[in-house]
């Protein structure tokens, strides 16, 4: 299976994932968070790096867990707000 190249927007989200999760994990170790959410230090290393920027859901679940981290605030925090505008191009309320 051949992987697509990675949108700017893509890449983009995945360093703003990246920088949220080291945020969040403060003083902790990298070793502790990743072993308490059952991921490799080594994936989540490049989950914060912004290497890999499509981590798989359930990997994202579980960091988010041990990091007290809703889903709600991650996405949030990761997915730009966007406009939603109506037939006549104007912005919904």
């Amino acid at each position: 299976m051949v992987r697509l190249p990675l949108s700017p927007a893509e890449v983009e989200r995945g360093e703003r994932l990246g920088a949220l999760l080291r945020r969040a994990r403060g003083e902790r170790s990298m070793l502790s968070v990743a072993l308490d959410a059952g991921v490799s230090p080594e994936t989540l290393r490049k989950i914060e790096s912004g290497r890999v920027a499509t981590p798989a859901f359930s990997t994202i679940a579980a960091i988010a867990g041990v990091l007290h981290l809703s889903l709600d605030a991650v996405w949030s925090e990761i997915e730009p707000i966007r406009e939603v505008r109506d037939a006549r191009g104007r912005v919904a309320s």
